[in-house]
């Protein structure tokens, strides 16, 4: 367990200091969105497909530690994959998230995501960007706009 404490510690100070694929993404054909009102983590996820396939992926917005860590994780994990494969890849995390069981399988660093089932208050935060990639995934094509409503 003292690993798991460290890897968490480690895995999700550095994604949030520095978010891998934190950018908005003119290209993308389909974008999911989050929000959560308890924490103030507010997200955008962008999606480039190419038939079946997450050709690209990132995101942008703002939010807690462990939503940006979360989130710069999930693209990192989801890029390259089939639409049937990141699905698989979510269910996996979310279950992992929720239960902090990685069930023997290795997650490389998405196992630090384990550590979260420790603050149930915080579950929702890690959970957010996974949600909304699998919005976007799932739902109707529509182009990418960097501009928040009301702008």
């Amino acid at each position: 367990m003292h690993d798991l404490n460290e890897l968490y510690q480690t895995v999700i100070l550095d994604h949030n200091r520095r978010p891998r694929n934190y950018h908005p993404m003119p290209a993308a054909n389909r974008v999911g969105s989050g929000h959560n009102p308890l924490c103030g983590d507010d997200i955008t996820v962008y999606v480039r497909l190419e038939g079946n396939r997450i050709a690209d992926i990132s995101f942008q917005g703002s939010g807690c530690a462990i939503s940006k860590a979360s989130a710069s994780l999930m693209t990192l994990n989801l890029k390259g994959k089939t639409i049937h494969e990141a699905e698989a890849v979510a269910g996996g995390v979310l279950q992992l998230i929720t239960s902090g069981n990685t069930g023997g399988d290795e997650l490389s660093d998405l196992a630090a995501l384990a550590g979260v089932h420790q603050f149930p208050a915080r579950i929702k935060c890690a959970t957010l960007s996974w949600h909304a990639a699998l919005n976007a995934v799932q739902g109707e094509a529509r182009p990418a706009t960097t501009e928040k409503p009301g702008d």
